[in-house]
């Protein structure tokens, strides 16, 4: 007897903080439908860690992008290596990474052939750009979990068993947004409210701070009784509050959970840096404007190998154009003011793009069940599988 725990080991390998909440629903999932017969281990951050894995080592050590990864590259190649071993050494039953495409690819490497089920959550967007990625996730995976509806066919044809399981944004709290009650906290009474969500990350703040600022003067002079208010992030909320700090008219930064949900759902309309925040955007039922501004070397890079049409994502899981993008040169102050102008006036422009927006909503789910079960289910299937040899 080694005295190792008898259940099977689900290793788990989160490198940023939305895959650290995605591997805290999958374990809660697996926990619930397994009735707690598994265990956890792995790479993650504090969701996971409120659930019992104490990472190997911090997460914000991945945390690099993009040529400022350069100089990390030994490191990195390093903790490749540490949690490969650390995945055999607990004789993992299967591993699962967590996005982080570079990183997790280089934990396959090292443990394919090895007897462990590898499992990737979170398709690469092969459709949009790099589809020669579909066949190097074939060539190291056992199962590959899918969040859009349309991807799995890219995978399958290279002989990837994949499962669309569903968008975590729908196990977020954006379709439960209290609009009345943010209004009535805020004593807004029926003053129009716009809501402008530039990005998440410091880069997308620094880029669409200006047209932002130049879209929310110009529809202050059209609409004087105008509300701004301004969901962000913790990582870039101060940087959101001192782009703020002089706009015109009354502005509400906002942040956390639920007061975003309900500041977005107080909205009339929104201006929305392309992401995830326009699947919540919908979740909230608000007409919006779609935008996005990159550096112009990654634009001109971008033009020749993106082959979608849209990059809005409502707009990718109804193959039209249902909400208005406005990228790059045409992400102007006067611009995005003039179209979100356009809407707020167009009581039918609005009702249409509502309509638009619970179609694609309807898209994103895969049953009856959350994505995080659908998911858990997957992993159960390979453990099942693992059983029987």
């Amino acid at each position: 007897m080694d005295g190792r725990d008898p259940r099977p080991l689900v290793y788990i390998v989160a490198g940023e903080p939305s895959g650290d909440l995605l591997g805290a629903r999958l374990m809660a999932a697996l926990d619930r439908l397994s009735g707690g017969r598994i265990v956890f281990a792995g790479l993650g951050g504090d969701a996971m860690a409120a659930r019992g894995v104490a990472s190997l080592f911090p997460i914000d050590e991945l945390s690099y992008m993009g040529l400022d990864a350069v100089p990390h590259i030994p490191r990195l190649l390093r903790r490749m290596g540490e949690v490969a071993a650390d995945a055999r050494a607990r004789s993992a039953s299967v591993v699962v990474t967590i996005d982080v495409p570079d990183f997790a690819a280089g934990v396959w490497r090292r443990l394919k052939g090895r007897g462990i089920p590898l499992v990737h959550y979170v398709a690469p967007s092969v459709w949009a750009w790099r589809p020669g990625r579909a066949r190097k996730y074939a060539r190291y995976l056992d199962h590959l979990l899918a969040l859009l509806p349309f991807e799995p066919p890219y995978f399958e044809r290279e002989g990837l068993a994949t499962t669309f399981v569903g968008h975590p944004v729908l196990e977020g709290g954006a379709a439960k947004g209290d609009g009345p009650l943010f209004r009535a906290r805020h004593g807004l009474d029926a003053h129009p409210i716009v809501a402008f969500l530039p990005g998440s990350r410091r880069s997308e703040v620094m880029r669409h701070a200006a047209p932002f600022a130049a879209a929310q003067r110009s529809l202050a002079a059209r609409f004087p009784d105008l509300i701004a208010v301004v969901p962000t992030v913790g990582p870039v909320a101060a940087m959101v509050r001192a782009a703020t700090a002089d706009w015109g008219v009354r502005t509400l930064v906002v942040e956390g959970e639920p007061d975003k949900y309900d500041a977005v759902a107080a909205a009339d309309v929104a201006l929305v840096a392309s992401g995830t925040a326009t699947l919540e955007v919908a979740l909230a039922d608000v007409p919006m404007i779609v935008t996005y501004r990159t550096g112009w070397l990654t634009h001109a890079v971008g033009r020749r190998l993106v082959r979608v049409s849209h990059l809005g994502l409502v707009n990718l899981l109804l193959g039209r154009g249902a909400v208005p993008e406005l990228l790059q040169e045409d992400c102007r102050g006067d611009r995005l003011a003039a179209a979100l102008a356009a809407l707020i006036d167009d009581e039918d422009a609005r009702g249409r793009q509502r309509r638009s927006l619970r179609e694609a909503v309807a898209l994103l789910a895969s049953g009856d069940e959350t994505p995080s079960e659908r998911a858990a289910r997957v992993i159960l299937s390979l453990l099942e599988k693992g059983t029987r040899r």
